[in-house]
């Protein structure tokens, strides 16, 4: 059973950073995609990163040189690194895995099957 489980949220100032890491279970590490997404309050779900099975990533522009995408295979975890936080970051973020996306459905949060229950992050001075 696949099992993803997000931690790392938590309230900043706008510039601060935080790290979001997921922790999975299930499947052999590495070889499904995997993506963070957020959504905000009265928001729908929007992608923020992912990596394809060759750990090459893709970014929304909104978060293109702040935001880090990252897997560990020896700690089975994918993290989120994220600078320069902006009030609009503010979101519960939630981390997703599938075993097979093409290229064009990898920032899609209805092609993912597999998600973590989410953490909060919010942004504020």
């Amino acid at each position: 059973q696949v099992r993803l489980m997000e931690s790392g949220g938590d309230s900043v100032r706008p510039g601060e950073s935080l790290r979001l890491s997921c922790a999975v279970s299930g499947y052999t590490f590495g070889s499904y995609c995997v993506g963070w997404f957020r959504q905000a309050a009265g928001k729908q779900r929007e992608p923020v990163a992912s990596l394809d099975r060759d750990d090459r990533p893709t970014y929304v522009d909104s978060v293109k040189g702040r935001f880090n995408i990252s897997q560990d295979n020896a700690k089975n975890t994918v993290y989120l690194q994220m600078n320069n936080l902006k009030p609009e970051d503010t979101a519960m973020y939630y981390c997703a895995a599938d075993p097979y996306l093409p290229p064009i459905a990898i920032m899609s949060a209805r092609e993912y099957n597999y998600w973590g229950q989410g953490t909060q992050v919010t942004v504020s001075s």
